[in-house]
């Protein structure tokens, strides 16, 4: 399926205390984001640190975002794992819970066949009536969806797109010359969604967004004008900024970058471990080149 949403989507980090959820936080991240123009927020999303927390805490992510949203956003909340039975029953309680859609990464770790991710994603869209987008991201999953079997599952009813992050534009154009008729492609790499949007991707599902909403939306209005001068001119000031979001594994940058702003982030749980110093110098410096204020409401 076709037209789930188009514009920019902010792959949410998960604001926490030292005892839980900062909900306070989380409340402010939505608003900002809001009140920036994004179309769509991704809640527990890789970039939400999902694998740290328990389904508790997931459940009341789901339910405070659905409230705080209050339709003002699309809100797509992740549900792949690397067990089928489990993605279909996070999928479900998604969907039962509020979500308008759903973000379903690859399963990782088991290595399956391009059979078995076929599979996997025919199983949780046979248990949803909601959309479903497939992520690809290899570099995490040891998992790539090739473009043939992408075509298989964008063929699947309520399979709204793929977010695509495998790296490799070869791949990436092949993949969506495949889906292009029957679902939207969405950019899973803020260093390509340029090149991404010039093939037809409907959208971005970004990291730095967290950070710059209003930039990042810039980027795609330009490109949504067929004015590619200034898409290029916006994201080349861009990049610096979403080079910073990756000197260290996603979302230990962007993390620091938000507390830069008064966001109240706090630290990733571990393994991941606060931003290096370094590193922290190098946000600092990009933030303020690219001209981002601190979020003060």
């Amino acid at each position: 399926m076709k037209g789930f949403f188009s514009g920019v989507a902010t792959a949410m980090i998960t604001p926490f205390t030292d005892t839980g959820v900062n909900f306070n936080s989380l409340g402010r991240m939505i608003d900002y984001q809001i009140a920036s123009g994004v179309s769509a927020l991704v809640i527990l999303g890789t970039t939400g640190e999902p694998s740290t927390m328990t389904e508790e805490e997931k459940d009341e992510v789901i339910r405070f975002s659905v409230e705080k949203t209050a339709k003002r956003a699309v809100l797509v909340i992740g549900a792949g794992t690397n067990n089928t039975a489990k993605a279909v029953a996070a999928a479900r309680n998604a969907e039962k819970l509020g979500a308008d859609g759903l973000l379903c990464v690859t399963p990782y770790y088991n290595k399956c066949t391009q059979k078995g991710i076929v599979e996997y994603y025919r199983a949780i869209c046979g248990a949803v009536k909601i959309p479903v987008i497939a992520y690809n991201v290899p570099s995490r999953t040891g998992v790539n969806i090739l473009p043939p079997a992408a075509e298989e599952i964008a063929k699947i009813p309520n399979m709204a797109g793929i977010k695509e992050a495998c790296g490799n534009m070869e791949q990436i154009c092949e993949t969506q010359r495949r889906v292009r008729p029957f679902a939207d492609m969405y950019s899973g790499d803020d260093n390509l969604n340029l090149p991404m949007l010039a093939i037809g991707a409907a959208g971005l599902i970004s990291v730095a967004s967290n950070i710059a909403p209003a930039k990042v939306k810039e980027v795609y209005d330009a490109v949504a004008e067929g004015n590619l001068k200034k898409a290029n001119e916006l994201q080349d000031r861009l990049l610096p900024l979403i080079d910073a979001c990756f000197t260290e594994v996603n979302p230990i940058p962007v993390k620091a970058g938000c507390n830069m702003l008064g966001l109240e982030a706090g630290l990733p749980r571990a393994p991941l471990t606060e931003l290096e110093d370094e590193h922290k110098r190098v946000m600092e410096r990009c933030i303020k080149e690219a001209g981002i204020a601190k979020v003060t409401s």
